[in-house]
């Protein structure tokens, strides 16, 4: 009898137990996000960086480039290394 008294006793300490580390803890203060102003002023808009592509590929036409060497020349072309 005390066997299944404590058995039972324990089982509900148990549940207790684990319900009281289910809660959430306090929230901690949230650190301020970038603005979306300050991410896009970062890179340059996605319209803008697809122009510079379709001149360095124009310009690698024209140039009568293929396989790596026009890999390359877009590459240096698109950062502004012509």
């Amino acid at each position: 009898m005390k066997l299944s008294t404590f058995a039972a006793a324990f089982g509900v300490a148990c549940l207790v137990a684990t319900s009281a580390f289910a809660t959430d803890p306090a929230t901690p203060a949230a650190s301020p996000s970038p603005s979306p102003t300050a991410s896009s002023a970062m890179k340059p808009d996605k319209a803008a960086m697809e122009a510079k592509s379709q001149e360095c590929s124009k310009e690698a036409d024209a140039k009568g480039l293929h396989g790596k060497e026009r890999k390359k020349f877009r590459e240096k072309c698109k950062k502004g290394d012509k």
